[in-house]
């Protein structure tokens, strides 16, 4: 009876304020979802759902499956794959809606704190793109949210609902045990700890571990390669992470968005049923410092922080001056996210745009990357062809000749590893498509090459493929399949 009384005292959801954003998201987003092309990470997804598995490389496995079901029901396009990022986005504006009310927040909080979620950067550039960084935003509000019921009513049934994100968490990203950590630190030292002694709990544990099981199984009969790689993302972005992650934390959601999450913590510091909220930002952070993890790991947890923030920042504004200046760089904030996160500028105008947000570099120019490509392979005799291989420096590179180009590409990078080697009879010359440096693994067991194909993208962006040379050359020294684990390249 306590939790129902304490339920009815909960504002009433805005549904109509908040779904007239989320209609608004979903119109733009879809509007423009078929602009520019697949991202590099786009392209490796589909092809992952050709290969589908309990795990990958250096993912687990639910955004593949993802971008196979939204391929396989709405097109084989970018916008066909992009309604479940769109969708994604959505059901991330409701929930942070549903967060603001869980705070107390009335109809005006709750749909400001939705279009706040709706308009700030980092939301406009996951919603646009699939990434696992678009379903992990959705799960860690989603827990977030869960989290919040669970500490404010005490009912325990909401451990199972916790267990199942963070289940869910691990079949995506491995990132939720930050939050599930830093959640956990705030409630076993400021409470309310009295929910941990519900039996519910070891219900959600059952639960996190039966959908983790087959997921953990994977990477551990393939010796962890996920841990392997966030290894290799720590040695080597680490220090430039590092000092990057303070101003990132001010910039990534929304710099107008700032005083409204600090408020937001302010606010939850003194809430005792809620305080683990603040105490977890500051623990993640605090993770992903030592970590070497990158700044935008930690965002959707800010977002959580915003809607605390929305009500006393209402407030605030209820001055003419204040209103008019919040206003306009409100205004300017919204234009950033909009130019920096969605495909409005034409191809060749985003020069600028790729110093602050290089995603969109990356949705450009794969079909005459492979079309350099095949200028490459026309240069093997016909005769020689059926017997050639296309080997690539990396999962984009061979995501867009699988997808564009002339034949079947191999790579040593990431997942594309397991789905090698070529056969061994595969005894004809070798196109490196990719920057190979005398001491890369291929050059060892091939001889002769020449560049016979430089790529340009046409629009005069430096992306990270403008100027990926096409190398021809002999046929490699040995079978490829004793040569193949040599090759595996991790990051």
């Amino acid at each position: 009876m306590a939790v129902a009384a304490e339920t009815k005292l909960l504002p009433t959801v805005a549904w109509r304020q908040v779904g007239v954003v989320v209609l608004v998201l979903l119109a733009v987003a879809t509007a423009l979802s078929g602009r520019y092309g697949f991202h590099r990470d786009e392209l490796y997804f589909l092809a992952a759902g050709k290969h589908l598995d309990w795990g990958y490389v250096d993912q687990p496995p639910l955004t593949p499956v993802l971008g196979w079901l939204s391929t396989s029901v709405f097109g084989d396009t970018p916008m066909g794959l992009r309604v479940v990022s769109t969708l994604a986005g959505a059901a991330t504006v409701v929930l942070i809606a549903l967060v603001a009310r869980e705070v107390g927040g009335g109809r005006t909080v709750q749909w400001v704190s939705a279009a706040a979620t709706a308009l700030s950067t980092f939301v406009v550039v996951v919603t646009h793109m699939l990434s696992t960084t678009t379903i992990d935003m959705l799960i860690w509000v989603a827990l977030g949210l869960a989290v919040m019921r669970l500490l404010r009513t005490g009912d325990g049934r909401y451990w199972v609902a916790v267990g199942a994100l963070i289940g869910l968490g691990m079949a995506n990203k491995w990132l939720i045990l930050l939050l599930a950590s830093g959640l956990a630190v705030g409630v076993l030292v400021f409470g309310p700890r009295k929910v941990l002694l519900s039996a519910w709990l070891w219900a959600g544990v059952a639960v996190a571990v039966l959908v983790t099981l087959p997921i953990f199984l994977w990477q551990a009969a393939h010796d962890f390669p996920l841990l392997t790689v966030a290894g290799g993302i720590s040695e080597d972005d680490g220090p430039d992470n590092r000092i990057q992650f303070i101003p990132m934390q001010l910039v990534l959601l929304s710099p107008i968005l700032v005083p409204v999450w600090i408020t937001g913590i302010i606010r939850l510091w003194k809430d005792r049923a809620l305080r683990a909220f603040p105490v977890a930002y500051g623990v993640v952070c605090v993770e992903l410092l030592v970590l070497g993890g990158k700044p935008y790991y930690s965002v959707p947890l800010l977002m959580l922080l915003v809607p605390a923030g929305v009500e006393p920042t209402l407030n605030w504004l209820r001055t003419r001056a204040r209103r008019v200046l919040s206003g306009i760089a409100a205004a300017v904030c919204v234009v950033v996210s909009v130019v920096v996160g969605m495909p409005v500028l034409p191809p060749a105008w985003l020069g600028p745009v790729l110093a602050v947000n290089k995603e969109p570099g990356e949705q450009v120019g794969w079909p005459d990357f492979a079309a350099t490509v095949n200028r490459g392979w026309q240069q093997i005799p016909a005769d020689q062809r059926d017997k050639a291989v296309i080997f690539t420096g990396d999962y984009g590179q061979a995501g867009a000749v699988e997808r564009y180009g002339p034949a079947q590409p191999y790579s040593g990078h990431m997942s594309y590893e397991d789905w090698g080697p070529p056969a061994d009879s595969m005894t004809g010359p070798v196109l490196l498509v990719g920057h190979f440096g005398e001491q890369a693994a291929i050059r060892h067991y091939v001889t002769g090459c020449e560049v016979v194909a430089v790529h340009d993208n046409g629009y005069g962006i430096d992306n990270d493929e403008q100027g990926t040379p096409v190398m021809l050359c002999s046929p490699v020294s040995q079978p490829w399949s004793r040569i193949w684990p040599s090759l595996r390249q991790y990051y």
